[in-house]
């Protein structure tokens, strides 16, 4: 290796030690991976079975106990009269199917749980990249950042060494979530296939690239965890419930829909649910990458302008 090359390495080389860093420290911590693993379980196996809202549509949950009901029927003379014990039935009958029916129209398939377990995967990843400017600030406290800051390692590399890990992190505990809501019950759609993962897998890296720019933009000057801690329990809960990851953007009020509608955790939802468990629209798909592909771009180059300025000794 020539002397030119010593002081100076490749770019990609500096990015890969650094996450490969990221990936060992994550790795290493046992009980870190074991509850990105309990997680999605806890979630899925209380939160999704647990609120079967199906079943609250369905006729026996009606008090269908029919009175009596009297016609004049004018040929004969005097009335008819229908016992509510004949009734009943039949209208039990007639609102039999009301419950699938309704969630079709509501959530786009038939059972809760199929519509929720897809959405735990945009949870999931917006909790993962929030710990990315939580990254950042440790780097700092232990003098990590400074010591890498003194390398040839460009300011780029270090944000997206931070970006990489958040995004494969997020696509590990998307597959363990896929692999337990199939075993759970999950109904895919019919245009469901294999290759739908990977276009999956890449509407997650478009997320993470955004969201993970986003936090480590708000924690480059930061020195304490309980600062960035404070700002991303004020940023997640709005971001998560003013989307459409539990509850469908058409049944809420107006002004969260217009929240809703430039989230991008709801595109990234709608993304997985059209690759999943909807039937696939390709122009809903098309309009979600491009969102999400927008978002990514404009502010990973907000982050590395920040990092360029602020990020420093």
């Amino acid at each position: 290796m020539s002397k030119q090359n010593e002081h100076h390495p490749k770019k990609l080389h500096g990015l890969w030690a650094l996450t490969n860093r990221e990936l060992k420290k994550w790795l290493n911590e046992p009980v870190i991976l074991l509850m990105a693993i309990l997680q999605p379980i806890i979630w899925m196996g209380l939160f999704g079975k647990a609120m079967n809202l199906g079943n609250m549509f369905s006729s026996s949950n009606f008090n269908l106990n029919m009175p009596d009901v009297t016609f004049y029927y004018p040929p004969i003379a005097g009335n008819i009269t229908i016992p509510g014990s004949v009734l009943s039935p039949i209208f039990q009958n007639m609102f039999s199917n009301m419950g699938p029916s309704v969630m079709k129209n509501i959530f786009g398939v038939t059972d809760y749980f199929s519509y929720m377990s897809v959405g735990m995967i945009s949870f999931i990843v917006l909790f993962t990249t929030m710990f990315s400017g939580m990254s950042i600030v440790w780097d700092r406290r232990l003098g990590f950042l400074n010591k890498v800051l003194s390398t040839p390692v460009s300011r780029a590399a270090i944000i997206f060494s931070k970006v990489l890990n958040a995004s494969l992190r997020a696509m590990f505990q998307a597959t363990i979530i896929l692999v337990l809501a199939v075993i759970f019950g999950l109904q895919v759609s019919s245009t469901f296939t294999p290759l739908n993962i990977l276009l999956l897998y890449a509407a997650i890296f478009l997320l993470c690239l955004g969201l993970s720019s986003v936090f480590l933009a708000l924690a480059l000057r930061s020195t304490k965890w309980e600062t960035q801690m404070a700002i991303v329990n004020l940023i997640n809960l709005p971001l998560m419930f003013a989307s459409n990851t539990f509850f469908p953007i058409s049944q809420m009020p107006d002004w969260i829909q217009a929240i809703a509608r430039v989230n991008p955790i709801s595109y990234l939802t709608d993304a997985i649910r059209q690759l999943t468990v909807y039937e696939l629209n390709a122009t809903s798909l098309m309009f979600d990458f491009a969102f999400l592909g927008i978002f990514a771009v404009v502010f990973s180059i907000i982050g590395i302008l920040l990092s360029w300025k602020y990020l420093t000794k």
